[in-house]
C-alpha cells in the first residue's frame, strides 16, 4: 500500500531554493571583502538573506511534519536543512563581526576564504539539484566541497600564523584570529552539508 502513496518531492524544489539563497549570501560576503565600502550596509543585506533562509529552513521543517511519505529519509531531511541553515548562519555572524569590531579592511586571506566560501555553496547548490533524480554524480559535487574546505584550512592556517608574527596590537590579533575562525567554520559547514548528501547517496543508491 505504501508503494501507491506518491512521494512529495516538494522538499527538492525547497532545498534548491534554499542553496540558491545561501549562494545569495555568499556571494554579498564575497563582494563585502572585495570592496568593503559600507561594510553596515553589507551586513545588512547579507541579514536580510539570512532571514529568508529561515523562512525556508521552516517551510521544510513544517512540510516534514505534515508529510506522510518523504522522498528521504526524515533525519536526513532534517539534518541537510539544519546544516544549509547553519551556512548562512555564519555568514551572517562574519559579517556582523566586520561591522562590529570596525575593521578598517579586509585581508587577502579574508578575501580567499570569501571566495572559497562561495564556491563551496555553488558546489553545494549543484548537488542539490540533482535530488530526486541520479544520485550517484551527487557524491563527486560532494568531494570537491571536501576539497575546498581543506583548502580554506590550510589558508586558514597560513593566516593565523602570519597573524601572530607581524600583528602587535593584541586587540587586533583577538579580533582577526576570530573573524578568520568564522569564516573557515563556513566551510567546516559545507563539509557538513555535503557529508549528509554523501549519506543520502548511500543509502538511496
Amino acid at each position: 500500500m505504501f508503494g501507491l502513496i506518491p512521494k512529495d518531492e516538494k522538499f527538492f524544489a525547497l532545498f534548491k531554493e534554499m542553496t540558491t539563497t545561501i549562494i545569495e549570501g555568499a556571494q554579498l560576503l564575497k563582494d563585502m571583502m572585495d570592496h568593503y565600502v559600507d561594510p553596515p550596509l553589507s551586513q545588512q543585506r547579507i541579514k536580510d538573506v539570512e532571514h529568508k533562509a529561515d523562512h525556508l529552513t521552516h517551510d521544510i521543517i513544517r512540510k516534514l511534519n505534515k508529510s506522510f511519505v518523504t522522498p528521504l529519509d526524515r533525519e536526513d531531511i532534517y539534518s541537510l536543512a539544519g546544516a544549509l541553515d547553519d551556512i548562512l548562519d555564519l555568514i551572517d555572524a562574519t559579517s556582523q563581526r566586520f561591522v562590529m569590531y570596525n575593521i578598517e579592511k579586509p585581508t587577502q586571506e579574508a578575501k580567499e576564504l570569501a571566495f572559497l566560501i562561495l564556491k563551496s555553496c555553488q558546489t553545494l547548490d549543484k548537488a542539490v539539484a540533482l535530488l530526486g533524480g541520479k544520485l550517484e554524480p551527487i557524491a563527486e559535487y560532494c568531494m570537491e566541497v571536501n576539497s575546498l574546505e581543506n583548502e580554506a584550512d590550510r589558508v586558514y592556517r597560513e593566516a593565523v600564523s602570519r597573524l601572530f608574527d607581524e600583528e602587535k596590537d593584541p586587540i587586533q590579533l583577538i579580533k582577526w584570529k576570530e573573524l578568520y575562525e568564522t569564516l573557515e567554520k563556513v566551510t567546516d559547514k559545507c563539509e557538513d552539508a555535503a557529508n549528509i548528501l554523501e549519506s543520502v547517496v548511500v543509502k538511496n543508491a
